[in-house]
C-alpha cells in the first residue's frame, strides 16, 4: 500500500477532523520519547493475552517493511517489548510499534530512535507460550484496528484510517491542509470571532 508513505505528510489533527473521534486513540498511547517522528504506514495487527508477548515477538518477524505493528495487550503489569525487539523491529524496516501496553529498555529504544507510541514503561517482561494468530481485527485505544487500516501518529495523537476508502480521505486531506496553508492568520481570525459571535448570540448571551 505504497498510498501509506503519502499519509506522512498530513498531521493527525487534519485526519481527526475528517475521521472524528471514533478513529482517534485515546490519550494514554503516547510517543514514549521526546520528538518522535511523525509515521505512517499499514497496520500490522497482534493481540497477546495478560502478561505473554509471543505474537508480538513472531510479528517483527513477518511484518512486511513499513508496518506498524498496533498491539492489543491484555495488560499494563508485564512488558509486551525491550531494547533488542526494537532494534531488529528496526532493522527489518518496520515503521513503529503502536500498543495498548507497556515496554522496557526505553533508553535503549531512544537510543536507536525506534517509534514507540504505547501506555508507558514497565521493567518486567511478559512470558512466551500464547500462540496466536496474526493480522485479525485488534483493539487498541479504543479504536478497532484492521491488518491494512494506515496508521499516522505523531506527538499530537494516533489516528487510524480505514483501509476502505483511505485513497478519499487523504484526497480530502490534502485539500483542507492546503486551504489552511493558504489561509491567513487574519483572515482565519475574523471568520473565528464571527462565528463565535454567532454562536453566544443565539444561546442568548450578552457581552
Amino acid at each position: 500500500m505504497n498510498d501509506s508513505n503519502d499519509f506522512e505528510q498530513i498531521s493527525p489533527t487534519t485526519l481527526a477532523d475528517l475521521l472524528g473521534r471514533g478513529q482517534v486513540m485515546d490519550i494514554g498511547i503516547r510517543p514514549l520519547w521526546p520528538s518522535v517522528p511523525r509515521v505512517a504506514g499499514p497496520a500490522f495487527t497482534v493481540r497477546c493475552p495478560p502478561g505473554d508477548n509471543l505474537m508480538l515477538h513472531a510479528a517483527i518477524h513477518r511484518a512486511e517493511p513499513g508496518s506498524v505493528i498496533v498491539v492489543e495487550s491484555g495488560d499494563v503489569d508485564y512488558a509486551l517489548a525491550g531494547g533488542n525487539v526494537c532494534a531488529v523491529a528496526q532493522r527489518r524496516g518496520i515503521a513503529a510499534f503502536v500498543a495498548d501496553g507497556v515496554i522496557r529498555d526505553l533508553a535503549e529504544v531512544r537510543e536507536i530512535g525506534f517509534p514507540v507510541f504505547a501506555r508507558g514503561v514497565i521493567p518486567i517482561p511478559g512470558t512466551k507460550k500464547a500462540v496466536g494468530p496474526l493480522n485479525r481485527r485488534v483493539r487498541c485505544g479504543g479504536v478497532d484496528v484492521d491488518a491494512g487500516d494506515i496508521v499516522v501518529a505523531d506527538e499530537e495523537g494516533i489516528v487510524v484510517v480505514p483501509r476502505a476508502g483511505h485513497e478519499q480521505v487523504l484526497l480530502d486531506a490534502r485539500a483542507k491542509a492546503a486551504k489552511e496553508a493558504a489561509e491567513s492568520l487574519d483572515t482565519w481570525e475574523a471568520a473565528h470571532r464571527a462565528r463565535i459571535d454567532d454562536i453566544l448570540r443565539s444561546g442568548g448571551f450578552e457581552g
